[in-house]
């Protein structure tokens, strides 16, 4: 039963329609009394002061930003129209009947919900109620074909593979628990990783392929749907190839920043990522060894962590795929990342930002491709992958830079800029033709 309300779909269900229409009802059936001229001032007062206060707390919100990233403009609408039709409910218990009563505190509980579920579609990140508390529903992995013997390929997949009959349409999503959970080993104490595996390698004999380890924002968790959904369309169009990809967690809860590196506060994040994850890769995975074929990505937070990674260990990943990061690790909250992480060491601190990183390099990334992404209408993270960018570029990076179009820092995003991302990498994987 749990799992069942966990996995409700918040976006594209009935679920959030049916708490909008029952909220608009109640609305209406609250304004239907007799217009005397107390009840038209009192809920004129409930409707204009409700729409007050929803608009100030959004704007407040960015002003001092309380969330550490600029809010979608969806969000001002559904937070002012959801406090205007508050406001009316409220107004509505006073000199009132008692079914009328009844109405207004459930329409009280139905337009929280609708303001709830409204700013999540705006976000446009979390499908279900266990992906918004950090849940995973997915069933465990197993099954892995063996890890690669022999030399590798040397000629492009896209040209020998021929998808046989029976691979699945979609790629499978699966988390990494139990006998299958990646362990680490310096302290560092992360939420189960997820695992996308196409549909390429769901067949009796797959291929060896190419492998991205992809961390998301905070807050957030590792929930593969996103890469997912963008993968299975990319694999559609090339017989069902496409990398595998580990959804990680950097944060170890969704309420704390490790800023991408080792510390006493949180134990060995860095080499979580950088050792504990491709021990695993090798020996659980059937995938391509040259790093050409290997991804750190990330996206927000785990941007900032991808460009790292990316950064301070090129033997490793050939590649990043930094979708609306942050420039480098603690950029939202600076002052907190100092004190928790490097003990209000600025030195470390600064050591740890990639710029520092890429000078004591030098020479390392010429064969290394980097990949940024923001949305156009991102004013605060957009430019800070500019910056970034350049920086990748000229430490002699292969770099791209994508703005995508009518995005901010939230879903669409996340979701183009992924697809921005694989279309560029999908040639240097092998995976299909150049241009």
């Amino acid at each position: 039963m749990l799992r069942w309300l966990l996995e409700l779909d918040l976006v594209d269900g009935p679920v959030p329609w049916t708490i909008w229409l029952l909220t608009a009802v109640g609305a209406i059936v609250l304004l239907l009394r007799p217009l005397r001229r107390r009840w038209i001032i009192r809920a004129a007062i409930g409707i204009v002061a409700g729409a007050l206060i929803g608009w100030f707390l959004v704007v407040w919100a960015d002003v001092t930003n309380a969330f550490e990233l600029p809010l979608p403009e969806n969000v001002k609408w559904w937070t002012t129209g959801g406090f205007a039709v508050l406001g009316l409910s409220i107004v509505s218990l006073w000199r009132s009947r008692w079914w009328q009563k009844v109405i207004g505190i459930l329409t009280i509980i139905t337009s929280v919900l609708s303001m709830f579920l409204g700013v999540n579609l705006a976000f446009g990140l979390d499908c279900t109620l266990g992906e918004i508390l950090g849940v995973n529903t997915l069933e465990s992995a197993g099954g892995f074909a063996p890890p690669l013997t022999g030399p590798a390929p040397t000629t492009p997949l896209y040209e020998t593979w021929h998808a046989p009959d029976g691979m699945p349409k979609n790629g499978e999503t699966r988390v990494l628990s139990g006998d299958d959970r990646i362990p680490s080993t310096a302290g560092f104490t992360p939420r189960d990783a997820s695992i996308y595996l196409p549909p390429a390698a769901l067949v009796k004999d797959p291929p060896a392929l190419p492998v991205m380890v992809l961390m998301m924002g905070l807050p957030g968790s590792p929930n593969p749907r996103a890469v997912a959904g963008v993968l299975n369309g990319f694999a559609a169009k090339h017989d069902g190839l496409a990398p595998i990809v580990i959804v990680a967690d950097q944060l170890g809860s969704q309420t704390q920043n490790p800023g991408c590196v080792d510390s006493k506060a949180f134990g060995g994040v860095e080499t979580y990522m950088n050792t504990d994850i491709p021990d695993w890769i090798r020996t659980h995975l059937r995938v391509l060894p040259d790093p050409q074929y290997w991804t750190i990505a990330g996206y927000s937070n785990g941007g900032a962590c991808a460009f790292i990674y990316g950064a301070r260990h090129p033997d490793i990943w050939g590649n990043i795929a930094n979708t609306s990061g942050e420039p480098w690790a603690g950029f939202a909250d600076p002052a907190s990342v100092l004190k928790t992480v490097y003990g209000g060491d600025q030195a470390a601190f600064d050591a740890n930002k990639p710029e520092a990183i890429l000078a004591e390099h030098p020479g390392a990334y010429d064969d290394n491709w980097a990949v940024f992404s923001a949305g156009g209408l991102d004013q605060k993270y957009g430019p800070a992958n500019r910056t970034a960018a350049d920086l990748a570029e000229s430490a002699g990076f292969h770099t791209t830079f994508h703005l995508i179009p009518n995005a901010t820092h939230s879903g669409p995003g996340l979701y183009g800029g992924l697809s921005e991302g694989f279309t560029v990498l999908y040639p240097r994987w092998g995976l299909a033709a150049a241009g």
